[in-house]
């Protein structure tokens, strides 16, 4: 399984390539941060961030993208940016036809280093150990993101399995009203 791990965000919007399977040592195959400038207009810096993003889908090919749900943060307007980025970031995923799993930080921190309240220090540290990396991926955001993708890789096959199952059994299944329409485009009126 190859993922690519999204920490999101405005400014710094944190990316990791991971390759492995669950119970076996994953390998980085690239890591890295895209940056926007808070001085252009919000609109330009998501279509930077969904520009890089879908590069970065060409480039390594992954057979699932992993985001970091967000949550709400002290600052809203921090919360907001990270959505955004999110968002786009996982509109590059759909649009490039590549499955999305969203985890939760205490998860990812779980999963990584068996402390869903670690630290970034915790973090990047048990990232650069569970790679086998010669250095620390600088700065945090690229460090969460590895996380993100090695939690993907030892957790999602169980989740999904979990989800299937939860699925057949009529757990969780959707329902779907059957007065409205299903989207099937936007029409060219």
């Amino acid at each position: 399984m190859r993922v690519l791990g999204i920490d999101p965000g405005l400014t710094r919007c944190g990316w990791g390539v991971v390759e492995g399977r669950p119970g076996a040592r994953p390998v980085a195959l690239g890591v890295g941060v895209v940056r926007t400038s808070p001085d252009l207009d919000l609109e330009l810096r998501l279509l930077e961030v969904h520009t890089a993003v879908t590069a970065l889908l060409r480039e390594h090919r992954p057979t699932a993208v992993a985001i970091e749900r967000v949550f709400t943060q002290n600052n809203k307007g921090t919360a907001t940016g990270t959505a955004q980025a999110a968002g786009v970031a996982a509109l590059a995923a759909a649009q490039a036809d590549v499955p999305v799993a969203w985890h939760t930080p205490s998860e990812v921190k779980a999963a990584i280093s068996g402390n869903g309240r670690a630290d970034k220090d915790q973090v990047t540290l048990m990232v650069t150990r569970v790679l086998g990396l010669a250095t620390a991926p600088k700065p945090a955001d690229a460090a969460d993101a590895l996380a993100l993708a090695v939690c993907h890789v030892w957790r999602g096959p169980a989740q999904q399995r979990l989800r299937v199952a939860a699925l057949a059994g009529g757990i969780g299944a959707p329902v779907r009203p059957a007065t409205l329409p299903r989207w099937t485009g936007v029409s060219a009126r």
